[in-house]
C-alpha cells in the first residue's frame, strides 16, 4: 500500500541538491515519485546551475504527488546547498530529514526504510550505496564496490576518526543516502558549508553527539559512478581516501 499525506501535513523531508544536473535529475525525481510511501515534502536546492535543472524540478512539482518546493543557493558548494535546504525545511516543519543527490536512484522503499529507521529510535540514519545499473556494466560496478569497501576499512582506522570525544565507531557513509532527525541536524551544527568532501566531517559531528546513528542496508540508493568513469580506477580510490584526485576537478562532470 502507498502512504500518501495531504500536502502541508508531512513532518518528513526529503531534499535534493543539484548543480548543473538537467540531464540526469528528471530520473531521480521519478525514482522518488515512484516510492511506496510518498508521505513526505520534496525540496530540490538548486546551487546556481546555469543549464535548465531548476526548470525540470518545477516541471516535475506541477505533476507530482507530493508536494514538492524548489529553492536557490548561488553559494557554491555541495555542503551550502545542503545546508540550506535542511535549514529551510526546519524551518517550514520538518522534524525528519533525509538527503539523496541528483544523479541518483533510490530504490522505491527507501522513504519506507526512512521511516522505518526513525521509528526504531535513529538520530540519523546511514544507507547502503550500490552502483548504478546504466552507467557501467558488471565490472564497473565490481570496481565501485572494491573502491567503497577499500575507503570503508580505510576510514575505521585513520587516526582522524578515532577522537575519544566520539561517542561510537567510525563507519564510512554516504551523504546521497543519510538520514537525520532535525533536533540532531542543529545540535551538530549542521553540514559544513563548502564543496565536496563534507560527508566525513558531518558525520563526526554528529558522532560527538548521539551513539543513535544506525546503519540500515534495507535503506538503498544507487550511486552515480561517473567519478569512477572520469577518474579511473585508482583515482577514484584516492578521492574516497581523501587522498584528493590530482590535478582533476572534485566535480567530475
Amino acid at each position: 500500500m502507498t502512504r500518501r499525506l495531504a500536502p502541508g501535513t508531512t513532518e518528513l523531508w526529503v531534499v535534493v541538491p543539484a548543480f548543473n544536473e538537467a540531464a540526469r535529475i528528471e530520473a531521480t525525481l521519478d525514482a522518488l515519485a515512484a516510492q511506496t510511501d510518498l508521505g513526505f515534502t520534496l525540496l530540490v536546492v538548486d546551487n546556481g546551475s546555469t543549464d535548465g535543472t531548476a526548470e525540470a524540478a518545477q516541471r516535475f512539482a506541477v505533476r507530482a504527488p507530493m508536494p514538492v518546493h524548489v529553492i536557490r543557493e548561488p553559494e557554491k558548494g555541495v555542503g551550502c546547498a545542503v545546508d540550506t535546504g535542511f535549514r529551510h525545511a526546519i524551518t517550514h516543519g520538518a522534524r525528519l530529514l533525509a538527503r539523496t543527490d541528483a544523479d541518483c536512484l533510490p530504490r522505491p522503499d527507501w522513504v519506507a526504510a526512512v521511516r522505518s529507521g526513525f521509528a526504531r529510535g535513529a538520530g540519523m540514519l546511514c544507507g547502503r550505496i550500490s552502483a548504478r545499473r546504466d552507467e557501467h556494466g558488471l565490472l564497473g560496478r565490481a570496481g565501485f564496490r572494491m573502491v567503497v569497501g577499500i575507503a570503508s576499512t580505510f576510514g575505521r582506522f585513520r587516526p582522524a576518526h578515532r577522537d575519544p570525544a566520539y561517542l561510537v565507531p567510525y563507519r564510512m557513509h554516504a551523504g546521497n543516502n543519510m538520514a537525520i532527525t532535525a533536533t540532531l541536524y542543529l545540535a551538530s551544527g549542521g553540514m559544513p558549508r563548502r564543496p565536496s568532501p563534507t560527508d566525513r566531517t558531518f558525520l563526526n559531528r554528529v558522532r560527538r553527539q548521539t551513539t543513535a546513528i544506525h546503519h540500515d542496508r534495507t535503506m538503498v540508493v544507487e550511486n552515480s559512478t561517473r567519478r569512477l568513469r572520469a577518474y579511473g580506477l585508482r583515482r577514484t580510490a584516492d578521492w574516497y581516501l581523501d587522498r584528493g584526485c590530482g590535478q582533476l576537478t572534485p566535480d567530475p562532470r
